[in-house]
């Protein structure tokens, strides 16, 4: 068995750099998966408790440049006023169970002139992509006159690009950018609708819930850390196998085996021959 010196030259130093460099990122990668997961646990939390309260006026929480703040996310609301159809806003690319179509948002408009986009939930496409909301005939009617809607508040998105309105259509909802699409004041955020009175005659399927369960980031965690030990647990295994030897030592047993082969056959050949003698010997 040698010594750990060969831990010194230039591919096993560059060997423990790369398990290093590899065991760190394993660890950021593991702590920013829990850290997703306290994330979840957070959201969770604030959808149960929001969810239980009794419905308040959307004023109470909406308000005109004003942004939603993350605890207030998912609070029951509910508003009265009358939908300005012809400003309909189709969100496209929303599929459900792998089906093509579209959310439909609507400005409710309330008695002080203000308006809350209201999404009245998902209609089936043939194309997710193509519907615009200009094609006001072809999204089911809201119910005309005064309207009461209940609903959840959600924040609007931040990704600049997909919350462009072009032809009353976007991909994702944003009441800055819609509000100023339309030429409409509009409370900042939106509310997802679960209830309307008086009822539609042809209602659209209600935006989904959240799930509150906690996601897979745990065992994601755990994975990264097991890829980080891992790769400590082969750098030394592979110095182990080094210092008693190595490829050397290997290509000496395998020596010391082909040897040991040969030697064998030789001793088999020997037999072989003295029986053959034997046979020669018995006939003369």
């Amino acid at each position: 068995m040698g010594s750990f010196r060969f831990l010194l030259s230039r591919r096993w130093i560059l060997f423990g750099i790369a398990v290093v460099l590899l065991t760190y990122l394993a660890w950021v990668l593991g702590q920013w998966q829990f850290h997703r997961l306290d994330d979840r646990r957070d959201r969770n939390s604030i959808v149960e408790r929001n969810e239980g309260r009794d419905p308040v006026e959307v004023t109470d929480v909406l308000g005109v440049g004003e942004p939603v703040d993350a605890s207030e996310e998912w609070t029951s609301v509910t508003a009265t006023g009358t939908y300005a159809v012809e400003d309909s806003v189709v969100v496209r690319y929303r599929t459900r169970d792998s089906a093509p179509g579209v959310d439909v948002v609507v400005p409710l408009v309330l008695a002080d002139g203000t308006s809350v986009l209201v999404d009245r939930g998902w209609m089936a496409t043939e194309n997710s992509g193509g519907l615009r909301g200009t094609d006001t005939d072809a999204l089911p009617a809201p119910p005309s006159g005064e309207v009461t809607v209940t609903g959840w508040v959600r924040r609007d998105a931040t990704d600049g690009g997909s919350t462009e309105v072009t032809q009353q259509s976007t991909r994702s909802i944003s009441s800055d950018r819609i509000g100023e699409a339309l030429d409409r004041e509009v409370l900042t955020g939106f509310v997802d609708l679960a209830e309307e009175s008086p009822e539609a005659a042809e209602p659209l399927d209600p935006p989904p819930l959240p799930e509150l369960d906690e996601g897979p980031h745990f065992f994601y965690g755990l994975q990264w850390w097991f890829f980080g030990l891992l790769a400590v647990f082969g750098f030394c295994y592979l110095a182990y196998d080094e210092w008693r030897g190595g490829p050397a030592r290997r290509d000496r047993l395998r020596a010391e085996r082909r040897a040991r082969a040969e030697e064998e056959e030789r001793k088999q050949a020997e037999v072989q021959a003295r029986i053959r003698a034997e046979r020669e010997r018995s006939r003369t």
